[in-house]
Order: C-alpha cells, then sequence, then structure tokens
C-alpha cells in the first residue's frame, strides 16, 4: 500500500520533493523517524502488496541533509545496505537530497519480489554533464582494472561440471536438479575443459526434435552424447537465424588473474551468461583446475560493494534508468523505427518461446495479459524443467502452453502467477541507477523488467549486460 506523508521537519519556504522510504527486511510494524521529524515523530509504514515483508511510506522533504533509522518491532534499527553515519542517535541513515527531484539517492532492493510499483516519483528528465558522466565511468573502469578474477572467488562453494561422454538426456536432467543453466564440459581424453553446455543446447534440441526433418529421435537423445550433438552442431548450425546471429562456439574462459574488466568484456563481446574462471601451475595449461563461474552479477556486486560509501563520487549512478540511454524500451506511438519488445500471453506455446529464443536472440520473455501487464517471465532456463521426469518426451512444445510448462518447474503447492517465488523482479524508470545496480547484484537476478506504476504495464528491460555497456562506454 502507499502512504503519502506530509513533511513535519524543516521549516521555511521551498518545493517539497517526494521521497519514498522502504524497510525490506520485515518485521510486524515498522516506523519512521528522522531529522525531519525532529526525531519525536514516529511516521508508520505500510507493507507493499504482494510483498508483505517490505514496508515503504512516502515523505514530501525539503532539500537539504537528513537523517533517518526505522523502528522495526520497537527496536531501532538502520539500513546497513545504505550510507551512514554515527551520531547523537546511534548509527543513523543518510541521505542529501536537491532542490528539483532529478537525483534520486539509492534505495535497497534486494528483497525478491518487490512491489513498490504504486507510484513513480519521477516528473524531470534530469541531463548530466559529459564530464561528470566520463568521470563516473573513469573511476568504475580504474576499479575494475585493478581488481582480478580472484576478487569474485567465494570462500566456498560448488561448480557442477559434466563429461563430454554423459548423453545429453542425462545431462540436461542434472542440470535441472542442481537448479544451474549451464556447466563446464570435460574432455577425459584431452584432460581440459573444452567448452559449456547450457540452455540454449536444451532449446535446439527441442526444436530439433519438434521439426519434421530432424535427424535426431527421442530413442537417439537416450544415447547420443554431449560430445555427438557438439560437434553435429558446429557443423550445421553456425547461423542460426536470418540475421547473421552466430552461436559461440568458441571456449571461453580466463584465468584467475585477469581483470574484471577483461572478464566482462568476453561476457559482453561474446554474449555468454558466465565465464569459467581457470587455473593451471603448467606453462603448456594440464592439470587445469575450475575455481568459479564468473558473471556479470558477481562483478557488478563488487562495484556496488567498493563504491556503497562514496556514492557522491560517482552522480551517474544516482540518475533515474529512465533519463539514460539504457536498456530496451518499448517504442513510443508513432515511431517508425520502433521494435515492439518482445512478449507473450502464458496461453501462447512454449514452441513460440523457442523460436523466439532464438530469432529475437533474447534470454527472457516477459509473460504479459491483455493489457501488456506482467504476469510471470519465461527463460532459458526454465527450459531445463521439461527435463523432470523427460516431460520432453511426453509433450509437444507447439501444444503445450507457457503456463503449462512454467507448472512444470514449480512445487505442487507453488501458486502460479506474479509475486509468488522469485522469478518477477521489477523496477520504474523513476528508481536510479544504483538501485537497479543493487538488484542485478543479486545471484539469480539477470534482468529486470521496468513496469509503469500501479498498472505493472511493462516498459522496458534493463539487463546486466544492458548497465555494463553503459557504465564501460
Amino acid at each position: 500500500m502507499f502512504a503519502s506523508v506530509a513533511d513535519t521537519a524543516s521549516e521555511g519556504s521551498g518545493v517539497l520533493i517526494p521521497q519514498r522510504f522502504v524497510w525490506p527486511y520485515g518485521g510486524t510494524r515498522v516506523f519512521l523517524s528522522g531529522s525531519f521529524t525532529r526525531w519525536s515523530d514516529h511516521i508508520a509504514m505500510s507493507p507493499m502488496e504482494g510483498c508483505p515483508a517490505v514496508f515503504q511510506v512516502v515523505c514530501n522533504l525539503m532539500p537539504g541533509h537528513h537523517q533517518y533509522k526505522f523502528n522495526v518491532d520497537g527496536e531501532w534499527r538502520h539500513d546497513e545496505q545504505q550510507p551512514s553515519v554515527s551520531g547523537t542517535h546511534g548509527v543513523v541513515n543518510t541521505m542529501c537530497l536537491f532542490r528539483e527531484p532529478d537525483i534520486l539517492p539509492a534505495l535497497n532492493t534486494e528483497a525478491p519480489g518487490r512491489s513498490h510499483m504504486e507510484v513513480d516519483n519521477m516528473e524531470a528528465n534530469p541531463r548530466m554533464p559529459v564530464s561528470d558522466l566520463e568521470a563516473s565511468r573513469h573511476r568504475i573502469s580504474e576499479f575494475l582494472s585493478t581488481h582480478t578474477a580472484y576478487d569474485l572467488l567465494p570462500e566456498s562453494g560448488k561448480i557442477i561440471a559434466l563429461d563430454m561422454n554423459l548423453p545429453v538426456k542425462q545431462a540436461f536432467h542434472v542440470l535441472y536438479e542442481q537448479g544451474v543453466s549451464m556447466a563446464p564440459l570435460w574432455d577425459f581424453c584431452r584432460s581440459q575443459f573444452v567448452g559449456v553446455l547450457s540452455a540454449m543446447d536444451f532449446i535446439l534440441i527441442l526444436k530439433e526434435l519438434g521439426s519434421h526433418g530432424s535427424n535426431l529421435t527421442q530413442e537417439q537423445l537416450e544415447t547420443h552424447t554431449i560430445a555427438a550433438w557438439k560437434e553435429g552442431k558446429l557443423q550445421q548450425y553456425r547461423t542460426l537465424d536470418s540475421n547473421g546471429g552466430s552461436y559461440p562456439w568458441r571456449f571461453v574462459h580466463a584465468g584467475p588473474h585477469e581483470c574484471l574488466k577483461d572478464v566482462a568484456l568476453k561476457v559482453l563481446q561474446n554474449k555468454v551468461s558466465t565465464v569459467p574462471i581457470i587455473h593451471s601451475s603448467s606453462e603448456d595449461g594440464s592439470f587445469p583446475q575450475l575455481l568459479h563461474l564468473a558473471s556479470l552479477s558477481g562483478i557488478l556486486k563488487s562495484i556496488c560493494r567498493h563504491f556503497k560509501h562514496s556514492l557522491s563520487s560517482l552522480p551517474i549512478l544516482q540518475l533515474p534508468v529512465g533519463s539514460i540511454p539504457l536498456g530496451t524500451w518499448m517504442p513510443k506511438v508513432g515511431d517508425p523505427n520502433g521494435r515492439p519488445l518482445a512478449m507473450l500471453s502464458p496461453n501462447a506455446s512454449v514452441g513460440a518461446a523457442l523460436s523466439m529464443f532464438v530469432q529475437a536472440d533474447v534470454s527472457s520473455i516477459p509473460i504479459v495479459d491483455d493489457n501488456d501487464s506482467l504476469l510471470d517471465m519465461y527463460s532459458r532456463s526454465d527450459i531445463t524443467a521439461l527435463a523432470k521426469d523427460k516431460a520432453y518426451a511426453r509433450i509437444s512444445v507447439d501444444e503445450i502452453s507457457i503456463h503449462q510448462a512454467l507448472l512444470l518447474g514449480q512445487d505442487a503447492n507453488s501458486p502460479y502467477g506474479l509475486y509468488h517465488g522469485h522469478r518477477c523482479h521489477m523496477c520504474l524508470r523513476s528508481d536510479s541507477l544504483y538501485e537497479v545496480m543493487v538488484r542485478l547484484a543479486n545471484p539469480g537476478v539477470r534482468r529486470l523488467v521496468v513496469v509503469e506504476a500501479g498498472s505493472k504495464r511493462v516498459e522496458g528491460i534493463i539487463s546486466l549486460s544492458d548497465v555494463f555497456r553503459f557504465l564501460l562506454g
């Protein structure tokens, strides 16, 4: 629920700026207090519709510097993900509002399925001097150039790798059971990693099984190895669509000493989702060790963590995403050059989604109602759910709907639809770039759907790749 609260802090003339406060860490009763209430009044916060663990309130504040903290079930707390200082009221969060609501402060958005979509406060179209833009990009590029892939390695973790001689059917069952969408491939004869098996491979296999002139049958899929599949595709499908889009058959990987900027560029230039980090102590590359699967989300998390307490030095991160050239947006009415976003209805067939993944070169498709309001997402990684109990052998991708396919990947007690689970990750065009970056830095979040306040109508999509292309210039 959206609650509008009048400012009770500063006296004097001047414009009041609507400012949204969010507490995404749960509780039963949450209140906001700060310098703008003289620390005496407590402003009640309301749980967000569809996300009861996230509380919000909007206050009209005077421009200037403000401090605030939250009272959660009788305990004073501050948001550790936001800028903070120690003072007479303990550790408090801080922010600075400018006279015009051009620059929005960053808010934590790590709560999955966030639904603060009832109000959009961006009224202006702020512009940033080119010098500020270049300065921000330079600082980020300098950070990425002076930190290596070693910085991404977790203290502990698990990496799934597959043998090239494993049957394709069994391989995709492993991906589904382990909850991953890709895995590096190990060639036992050559004693080295030679590639990856991804959800896109499964998409191509399903499309081939459904084609009348297919050389691959259900029976052959039982024994068809990953090596045989890769070799066949290398010869037959160098070009996947009429636009000349090529599938990245070359094995893309990086060493632990490569800088984060080079790793990010490898992801962008080769259009892959992850880059295996492989280390070998010998000069000939023998006895390789698979250390990590580097992704843009991990690199983005490093950026957010490094600049968390110095956001003022990066004004680019405080701009609303709707004011900068970032992401893919619905074309404006009457725009002859606009390309419509790839979207489907829940009743569309899985076959239509598979074709869209390949032909439109997208990794995720918004599922919308008749008014283009967001209901769910269907991603490449969801395709592996068809490996569950060999569902692919019992269905036709042109006859099963996306709605039905999504149900295959859910538990029996999981309801279908928006706000259930961690599937839909949204933002508003008024959200700051830093806010979007923090959300995209969460594992498993590769894109945010930009929706219209209130109606949830899809306005655009911002992906990890979009953010890095903008940051790196």
